[in-house]
This record gives C-alpha cells, structure tokens and sequence, in this order.
C-alpha cells in the first residue's frame, strides 16, 4: 500500500512538472531575415514550439520593439506596428527600416496555457 502511494505521489508529481512548460522551451525565428530596406518593410516571426518544431498559432505579442545596433552607441529605435497574423504562426510587423544594415525586433509573448512570458529577439538584414 505505502509503494502505491509513493508511486502514486512521483507520478502526481511528474505529470505537474511536465503541464508547464519551460520558456526555453519556445524559441522566435525569423520567417525571412533579409527584408529589403524601405519606410514601410515588412518584417515576419514565427514562434516555434521546440520540443515538438511546431510554430504556436495562437500566441500573443506584446512590447515589440525593433532598434539598429549602433557601434559604440546605444541602439537605433524605429517605427514598429504590428500586423494581422496568418493563423499559421507568422507574425508580422511593419517597421521603419530605410536604414540598411543589422536590425535587431525584440518581442515579448504569451502563450495559452503557459504561466510564464517568453522573450526573444530576432535578427534581420535591411538590403538595398
């Protein structure tokens, strides 16, 4: 009877420990990292359930902001709106980026069911 319960107790406690998931386990990706460079560029992530590769379709995103990394000095803000998502995991946004170079979209997201805020930022390439 006391090795049921203790077996009862570890698979209690197993299941619980697997019902939430780790933040690492969710990481952004960039649908395209070069974008041409342009005032209205469209930029896409996708968040990406590791363990099993899937895109999560139903996340939401919130504080997004994209910046330039500047050499030395502190990173360039730009113009930053989000877009419709496609329900098949991208999510897109439309940003400033007449600039070409490096840019850097830092992105904060819930997931349902999850307890915890997952956090990435993703890179891309403003081209000419």
């Amino acid at each position: 009877m006391r090795l049921a319960m203790i077996t009862f107790g570890l698979t209690l406690a197993l299941a619980a420990g697997a019902a939430q998931a780790d933040p690492k386990d969710y990481r952004f990706e960039a649908v395209a990292t070069e974008v041409p460079a342009a005032t209205n560029a469209v930029v896409a992530l996708r968040l990406v359930h590791l363990p099993d590769g899937k895109p999560v379709t139903n996340a939401v995103l919130f504080q997004a902001k994209m910046a330039m990394p500047m050499e030395g000095m502190a990173p360039m803000p730009t113009k930053l709106a989000p877009g419709i998502p496609d329900g098949k995991g991208a999510y897109p946004f439309t940003a400033d980026l007449s600039m070409a170079g490096p840019w850097e979209l830092t992105v904060s997201a819930k997931v349902q069911g999850e307890p915890a805020t997952i956090v990435g930022a993703v890179q891309f390439l403003a081209t000419h």
